[in-house]
């Protein structure tokens, strides 16, 4: 699954990528102008439309004896949805894990279990608030899909040159966070036990 989404990326396939790309950037930009209710209804009303035009089609070829008149869909019919009991044991034991886990990580935060990590979070919705007030959250992502689409492509092109400027951004993060643990009283301990 891993190396179709990377084939995807980058645009192994261009027929396959330009049409998942097309595809979700129709499906953004009609949410941009209509509510999730009616998009969904509308792309459920096309699907349903294109089957039972296709099942239509197949009993016309049958009534002209050009057909068996079968389901085209009965491949799909047949296939067995059931879960075993070991399947919904282990889905259910995902799913307890990530509940967990998350619940864990929320309580870490919000209870302020380290300072500094709460800190963090604080900063970084603080900084999503000023995110909130220009961008709406659809406008992300959008520009999230059109990132995603385009810098693994642009990163493989002119991987050399990308590669030394985050070096060298690295390494002023590094002396820059040097800098504050040295003057900081009480980090310049812990960065030297880390």
């Amino acid at each position: 699954m891993g190396s179709k989404v990377a084939d995807l990326l980058y645009w192994k396939d261009t027929r396959t990528s330009g049409a998942v790309f097309t595809g979700l950037m129709a499906s953004l930009l009609c949410l941009l102008h209509f509510s999730i209710v009616s998009v969904a209804a509308h792309l459920a009303l096309l699907g349903l439309c294109a089957t039972i035009s296709l099942r239509v089609y197949c009993k016309v070829l049958q009534a002209l004896h050009r057909g068996d008149g079968a389901n085209p869909f009965q491949a799909y019919l047949d296939m067995d949805l059931t879960l075993t009991r070991e399947q919904t044991e282990r889905l259910s034991q995902q799913i307890a894990t990530f509940v967990v886990s998350t619940a864990t990580q929320l309580r870490h935060f919000f209870l302020v279990e380290d300072l500094v990590d709460s800190l963090k979070l604080a900063l970084l919705f603080y900084i999503l608030t000023f995110v909130g007030a220009v961008f709406n959250g659809l406008t992300l992502v959008i520009l999230g899909v059109v990132a995603l689409f385009t810098v693994p492509l642009l990163y493989r092109q002119h991987q050399a040159q990308i590669d030394q400027y985050v070096g060298l951004v690295t390494n002023q993060l590094s002396h820059l966070k040097a800098k504050i643990r040295a003057k900081i009283p009480g980090t310049g301990s812990k960065a030297k036990a880390e």
